[in-house]
């Protein structure tokens, strides 16, 4: 195995490495790319309708912010940012089930609920009390961090609904929340605040601006709606589109009339500025459907990749994906270029995706890397690239430097190993 790249003499002159992405599945990466660039871009789905997400979007009908949370946090300076201040992003408040107990940490400290006959109604009031700058969560960070955070926090807690459902909540998603609201709903001016407070290295943009919901429609013609019930899909997956519809107010009966009520909303006028600029354009590991294929949705993303003149690949999962359902990475890239040419129904193959990057020693991937699927892969004219990137004994996991390097390897003036 090759020794861990070294870093990128100028980081803040790298490549615009622009990825369609969302979860957790990016977050090591994102951190090991700061090493090479400060241009990545991440084009972010704000889809998810599970847990504390849910609330936030029933309370507003607001797009999910979880997933911005989380890359801003993983492309935060940590060299400057004190931890308090990471912590406090990433910190929950406790679920149901914790509530219950006699003591619960919040923000990092215990409080009793001893004798609480509503613990719905204590959270409200803890997060109520965390809006006054002499709260305990303040003491341990610098004042321009406590003011800015208490500030968006108060945002969020002046438009908090008095039935606010607190379990889990996040309190970076609180914050994001309320600047997103104070703004008019608008992410730029919020994102552009934090990424400037948090010294990120990389830029975070949500696909589109609206309010929206994934929905797949089943091989067997039936419809589920909600990102949250992608994680046991009863069937294989036909298609994937936008909705308006709430997953909470659907029922069977509604279900009928979904497949012929798709929405197409546009791209988000940033996204579009940074995916037009990109350097190389990735479709990287993450759970295929919801963090991947949920991006290309929008009206613009396949006329905009096929236009911009870059590298394309795509770094399918290694390990169990359970919406794959048996795709195998032949088809996965089939079904990328299906989706990006009902935007772009003329596009050529090599204008929207080049190369399908994997590793055969480690890797373990849906249907193998057998001769069928690299025949089907060479007749779709991809060119499968084979390099060292998951980790020992662990396919479910990509190593980030290795990864990083077989990416920036394939951009031009470079020659990828295959």
């Amino acid at each position: 195995m090759k020794a861990s790249p070294a870093p990128t003499a100028f980081p803040a002159l790298g490549p615009r490495l622009t990825f369609f992405t969302g979860g957790t599945a990016l977050r090591g990466l994102s951190r090991e790319l700061t090493r090479h660039t400060h241009n990545s871009v991440h084009l972010v789905t704000t889809f998810d309708s599970g847990g504390s997400s849910a609330a936030l979007r029933r309370a507003f009908a607001m797009p999910a912010v979880g997933d911005i949370r989380n890359r801003l946090l993983a492309l935060a300076d940590s060299t400057v940012v004190p931890a308090a201040v990471l912590d406090f992003c990433a910190s929950r408040l406790p679920s149901e089930d914790e509530a219950m107990a006699e003591s619960v940490n919040i923000a990092g400290s215990n409080v009793s609920l001893s004798g609480k006959k509503d613990p719905a109604v204590f959270l409200r009031q803890q997060l109520t009390g965390m809006g006054r700058p002499g709260h305990r969560v303040w003491k341990t960070m610098p004042r321009v961090f406590a003011d800015a955070l208490r500030l968006h926090l108060n945002f969020f807690l002046d438009r908090m609904p008095s039935d606010f459902d607190p379990y889990r909540a996040c309190l970076g998603n609180l914050v994001l929340a309320g600047g997103y609201l104070h703004h008019k709903r608008d992410f730029d001016p919020v994102l552009a605040f934090f990424s400037r407070l948090l010294q990120t290295r990389g830029v975070i943009r949500p696909i589109v601006r609206e309010s929206l919901h994934l929905a797949a429609e089943l091989d067997d013609g039936s419809v589920i709606v909600g990102q949250h019930r992608f994680r046991d899909l009863p069937r294989p997956v036909r298609r994937l589109f936008l909705t308006v519809h709430e997953p909470e107010r659907l029922n069977d009966q509604n279900f009928r009339d979904l497949p012929t009520t798709p929405c197409r909303p546009p791209l988000a006028p940033a996204a579009n500025v940074y995916l037009s600029s990109a350097g190389a354009i990735c479709y990287p590991m993450g759970s295929f459907y919801t963090s991947v294929l949920a991006n290309l949705l929008p009206q613009g993303v396949g006329r905009t990749v096929a236009e911009a003149d870059c590298p394309k690949i795509f770094i399918p999962n290694s390990g169990n994906d359970a919406e794959l359902f048996g795709l195998s990475v032949a088809e996965q890239a089939a079904m990328i270029l299906r989706h990006l040419r009902e935007d772009a129904p003329d596009a050529p193959t090599d204008r929207l995706l080049h190369h399908v990057l994997v590793d055969s020693r480690h890797g373990c991937y849906e249907g193998g890397l057998g001769p069928e699927v690299r025949r089907a892969l060479e007749d779709m004219g991809l060119n499968l690239v084979d390099r060292l990137m998951v980790c020992v004994n662990d396919p479910q996991h990509h190593e980030p430097e290795l990864t990083a390097r077989a990416i920036l390897d394939l951009l031009p003036g470079k020659t990828a190993e295959i």
